[in-house]
């Protein structure tokens, strides 16, 4: 049976939310290089990594593939894809780091890579090297991929039903 993860708050990220906050992390990382290349984490490290690749002028792309959630359930862990080397000159990318599964998964096959994402939550934090933005550990992030645009309502009235 999978384990579930209570979720109290959403956080939803727009496309430019998202593409602001994957510049931001470029400029923290554009002095710590030079990189041979990136490794993104799929399926969530792939936009963030097009984003960081393009800012760095990097051609060089990898993926490592990582199976940890199914929807909100988290589960047990497969790696369907990984890549040679430590990762030392490699910079791994993410969009977040969550419970931090993944996050030592990877830590184990590119022990020496640069692991950056663009959120974190306490429980992976410490597992990352560089990162922008700290939410808490029970707040589900909304990825523009993951969500349609539709009418949702005030968090006034949401807080008077609870």
């Amino acid at each position: 049976m999978a384990e579930s993860t209570p979720f109290n708050r959403a956080f939803p990220v727009s496309w430019e939310e998202l593409h602001r906050n994957a510049k931001a992390l470029t400029w923290r990382l554009i002095d710590k290089g030079p990189w041979k290349g990136i490794v993104a984490i799929t399926r969530g490290g792939l936009v963030p990594a097009a984003i960081i690749a393009r800012e760095l002028e990097i051609r060089l792309i990898d993926t490592v593939c990582v199976s940890t959630y199914d929807h909100q359930n988290v589960r047990e862990s497969v790696v369907l894809k990984g890549v040679e080397g430590d990762g030392d000159g490699w910079l791994l990318i993410d969009d977040l780091v969550d419970t931090g599964k993944t996050a030592m998964i990877v830590r184990k096959m590119l022990p020496k890579a640069h692991f950056a994402t663009i959120y974190a939550k306490p429980a992976g934090r410490p597992l990352v090297d560089t990162f922008i933005t700290e939410v808490s550990q029970d707040t589900w992030i909304y990825f523009p991929w993951d969500v349609e645009p539709q009418f949702s309502q005030p968090v006034a009235q949401l807080h008077r039903k609870g």
